[in-house]
């Protein structure tokens, strides 16, 4: 019997990207090989409902799968999965296997099962009481190759509840992993080439501060992950602006490896809107933050999340956002329309903005940011820094001609970054110190300089 396929669809943040990733490796492990939607035996889509859009991507991307393969194995995790349960099933009967947040650790497993009995259908979505824990099945004998880049979650969950935010609902209480576990799976990275590694989580700051931490800190873990031998960059995402201590900020200016890059999430530039949301601070406080945080460390490089149209939000609190902008200076933002999510209090509260001014006011906003992301990229020709190659450029049939090849990677600001190099000299994992010539609207071009 052949060896069965598997094939992954993945929506949404960091986290999702990289459980999907673990999802691959331990179906691998199993015996799975990944194979076109349209020839794979399982299909695992892994889900996100931060906002209503995603959402609706999920059920249309279950129609297409069905169209294209209705013979697979369909399994749902992530949030929407948490959200909706076995509801996905009654509603897409291709649908076997259910995975919340916690459950993911039961997937590779149910999908075996679901092969061998035709009739079963499975779902997992019970939230634990401490954090799921799991082989990243990063066995050095299974041929992997050089990882340049790695993520690691940290910890799983939020207790925050924002106005607008589902995360909780869908993620579960906060729940850290330990340190121990962290620290041997960074080093099963850095074996197979890892030289960027980044943490993650839904609020990284109060890490190890919930009843299932084993007494280290945040501040401490980054020291420990700094420490280990081989790693290159450290970063993190996602932290809370409320929860960001003094310690945190001293650490850009004392851990070399801790990038100068830094996702600082402020949602909205309005104190009445901040307050209305339950984020905790003011934008006194938050560019207080980041005052402190370029002092510390004057070349660091700072994004962030913003909600447009937020209930009752006015035009006079709108523009409040485009001064913040302003004021923080951000390289770069994700922006989005307020969009009502299910069990919230932002979905009870009075006064939505209409559609057509969200979009208006969005346009605004994103105008405002192109134009301060193109002055940050241009801003960058004519540096030198250092490029982490991750792989050979999409570019690379234009300009294969001269006997050299074209690299892609990143910067310590996490920009992209295309080079040329003589034919041979490239791989991943390869650190080239470059000097920047040219910005793109995107990313940046360079040039090798030793």
């Amino acid at each position: 019997m052949s060896q069965p396929g598997f094939h992954c669809l993945t929506f949404g943040c960091q986290m999702n990207v990289n459980d999907s990733q673990w999802m691959a490796r331990a179906l691998v492990r199993r015996g799975f090989v990944e194979r076109p939607l349209e020839e794979a035996d399982v299909v695992f889509l892994n889900t996100c409902s931060v906002r209503e859009k995603p959402e609706q991507k999920v059920h249309s991307a279950l129609g297409r799968v069905r169209q294209v393969n209705p013979r697979a194995v369909v399994g749902v995790g992530g949030c929407v999965a948490q959200q909706l349960g076995v509801e996905l099933m009654r509603r897409h009967p291709q649908v076997r296997l259910v995975v919340g947040s916690d459950g993911i650790i039961h997937a590779p497993e149910a999908f075996v099962r679901l092969l061998e009995d035709k009739g079963l259908h499975l779902n997992y979505l019970e939230f634990t009481a401490e954090y799921p824990d799991r082989d990243p099945c990063l066995d050095k004998n299974e041929g992997a190759g050089v990882t340049p880049v790695a993520f690691v979650n940290i910890m799983q969950g939020c207790d925050n509840f924002c106005a607008y935010c589902i995360v909780p609902f869908t993620r579960g209480p906060r729940k850290s992993r330990s340190s121990t576990a962290i620290l041997e799976e960074c080093k099963s990275w850095l074996a197979q080439g890892a030289g960027d590694i980044t943490l993650l989580g839904q609020n990284v700051n109060v890490y190890g501060c919930d009843d299932g931490g084993d007494g280290t800190s945040f501040p401490e873990l980054l020291r420990k992950v700094a420490a280990l031998p081989g790693l290159k960059r450290l970063r993190f995402v996602t932290p809370h602006p409320r929860d960001f201590s003094e310690e945190m900020v001293q650490l850009f200016g004392e851990l070399p490896q801790l990038c100068p890059r830094l996702h600082l999430p402020l949602q909205s530039g309005s104190d009445s809107v901040l307050a209305r949301m339950g984020r905790g601070y003011d934008m006194a406080r938050y560019l207080d933050l980041v005052s402190r945080l370029r002092k510390t460390r004057p070349d660091i490089a700072l994004s962030t999340d913003l909600i447009v149209g937020f209930p009752g939000e006015t035009e006079e609190e709108f523009r409040d956002t485009l001064h913040a902008v302003e004021a923080a200076d951000f390289m770069s933002s994700f922006s989005f329309c307020y969009s009502d999510r299910p069990g919230t209090r932002a979905s009870a509260m009075p006064f939505k903005v209409p559609r057509e001014e969200q979009l208006e006011r969005l346009e605004r906003l994103q105008n405002l940011q192109n134009e301060k992301s193109a002055a940050w990229l241009v801003g960058r020709v004519g540096m030198n820094s250092d490029v982490l190659l991750e792989g050979r450029s999409r570019r690379e049939a234009e300009e294969s001609s001269d006997g050299r090849e074209t690299w892609q990677g990143h910067d310590p600001w996490g920009d992209t970054v295309n080079l040329t190099l003589p034919t041979g000299v490239g791989r991943p994992g390869l650190l080239v110190p470059v000097h920047f010539i040219a910005a793109k609207k995107h990313s940046l071009m360079a040039e090798a300089t030793a």
